[in-house]
């Protein structure tokens, strides 16, 4: 969220602060004080956006799935053409992640660690996902063996057990992507 002359909000820069120090210094090193100090906010200031460490951490999966699904929708619209296009879509908001960022958004990780509830809305996203590809996608499978293959790519980058070069991870992404165009080809041709 902006303020009216474009600037970020007080509650945006503290969850962009928040989620900076989780990637720079990992998820245990948040506290209230750093995450402060990060946004050029006083305590207060920070206290009166998130009056907890807990609403605080409980923001920051919010943003984190709010960010996804807002992508996902916008990648989607790419791949409208064909049946498997949500998988298409994950692959190509997830390839766009792994570009953009040297480390996961273990704000995420952090906010879970502290408040086990968090993952509940993790756990709705992720139900939505798969019932949706269920509606849609004429290769299921294909598009299920896409979603485990990135989600283990984010997990193995979370937790920090990665052990694939970056050509590596792009090789496996790009046969994804060219065996779920194949499947929406097949699937037109059978129109």
């Amino acid at each position: 969220m902006t303020s009216s002359i474009g600037r970020p909000s007080s509650r945006q820069k503290i969850l962009d602060a928040a989620e900076a120090l989780a990637r720079e210094q990992g998820p245990a090193n948040i506290s209230l004080d750093a995450v402060a100090a990060r946004a050029g906010l006083s305590k207060g200031g920070l206290l009166y956006n998130f009056p907890t460490k807990a609403k605080l951490l409980e923001a920051l999966v919010e943003q984190h799935i709010g960010r996804a699904e807002d992508a996902l929708a916008r990648s989607e619209e790419t791949h409208r053409a064909g049946p498997n296009a949500l998988a298409l879509a994950y692959l190509d908001y997830c390839r766009d992640e792994l570009c953009v960022h040297s480390k996961p958004a273990s704000g995420l990780l952090v906010a879970i660690a502290e408040n086990p509830q968090l993952i509940d809305p993790v756990r709705r996203h992720q139900r939505s996902l798969v019932a949706t590809m269920r509606e849609r996608s004429t290769d299921l499978p294909l598009s299920l063996a896409a979603l485990l293959v990135i989600e283990g790519i984010w997990s193995m980058r979370m937790f920090e057990t990665n052990c694939l070069t970056e050509a590596e991870t792009n090789s496996v992404l790009d046969r994804l992507a060219r065996e779920l165009s194949r499947a929406n080809a097949k699937a037109g041709e059978g129109r």
